[in-house]
């Protein structure tokens, strides 16, 4: 995130528990993948506060934060919303999610045989992965979170997707260097918006169809 180690724990520490509340609440097992997706973002930002601690360079809370950012979210994404959709709009979504298998492939294969390295830019953290196809790659990955996110026809996630897509262009506008981490820690803060999904998902709020309910916890 931007700023400082601090921030990334303040912003990290908070997401996380908006995440923790979200799972705790989610009453659908087909739910969970994208109610856990704040939670996931938030230790994703307290990686990163170990980064801004180790000063850059090539260091495990930098693979960590790449594995993360890179080829776990575009698989994550799409087979959560698809596992979550109504079954009307499931067939839409396996493009999402095949472009999401194939992009994840190219950055795990990426992380595999090169170094991730960090810099520290001033306020901001670049990050150096040497990704082939990298124009290609980033289409895919976009496309895979953000257009499963507006291609979900649930008017809450695609109000997620649609805030995300703003913030994509404008961190890429403001920090071209530093987008995957400007980026990333908007994704983190815009996360909480799926609390709002958790509570319209439970029984009795929603007119979805009713999948298999997690057990309740005492």
């Amino acid at each position: 995130m931007c700023w400082s180690a601090t921030a990334d724990v303040v912003a990290g520490t908070g997401v996380t528990a908006v995440g923790l509340v979200c799972v705790a609440r989610v009453r659908r097992a087909r739910d969970l993948p994208v109610a856990a997706l704040p939670l996931l973002l938030g230790v994703h930002q307290l990686v990163e506060a170990a980064v801004w601690n180790t000063g850059g360079g090539c260091s495990a809370a930098a693979t960590a934060w790449a594995v993360i950012a890179l080829p776990v979210l575009p698989l994550w994404v799409p087979a959560g919303v698809l596992l979550a959709a109504a079954p009307g709009a499931r067939r839409r979504l396996w493009a999402p999610l095949a472009v999401g298998l194939a992009t994840a492939a190219v950055l795990a294969y990426a992380l595999a045989t090169r170094p991730v390295t960090a810099e520290i830019r001033g306020r901001v953290i670049g990050y150096g992965v040497n990704v082939p196809w990298m124009p290609l790659v980033l289409a895919g990955y976009l496309f895979a979170t953000l257009g499963a996110l507006l291609l979900s026809g649930d008017r809450a996630l695609r109000v997620l997707g649609a805030v995300l897509a703003a913030g994509a262009l404008a961190c890429a506008a403001v920090w071209r260097l530093e987008f995957a981490s400007t980026w990333c820690a908007f994704a983190a803060v815009a996360s909480v918006l799926v609390l709002g999904w958790v509570r319209r998902r439970q029984p009795g709020l929603s007119g979805q169809v009713h999948d298999r309910k997690l057990p309740r916890r005492m």
